[in-house]
């Protein structure tokens, strides 16, 4: 069952990434705002590993990146 939302997972690393870049942020800074370790960040976005994340992180994120919670879970 662990494999089945892995790919979701991995399209939101990719789409915390895209607005972390927009914002011209580093995973650092990013870290910082939201109170986590940059490593947590870093596994978040790396596309080789499997970093489920919980509602509250999603919209820890999408304060920090100021988006909306939906715009980290649009998959183009």
């Amino acid at each position: 069952m662990q494999d089945e939302f892995r790919e979701y997972y991995k399209l939101i690393g990719l789409r915390v990434a895209y607005f972390r870049k927009i914002k011209e942020m580093t995973q650092a800074q990013l870290a910082e705002k939201m109170g986590v370790d940059t490593s947590f960040i870093g596994q978040i976005e790396a596309v080789n590993i499997y970093k489920p994340i919980s509602m509250d992180t999603l919209f820890r994120l999408s304060k920090a990146l100021e988006q909306p919670p939906y715009k980290l879970l649009l998959f183009d």
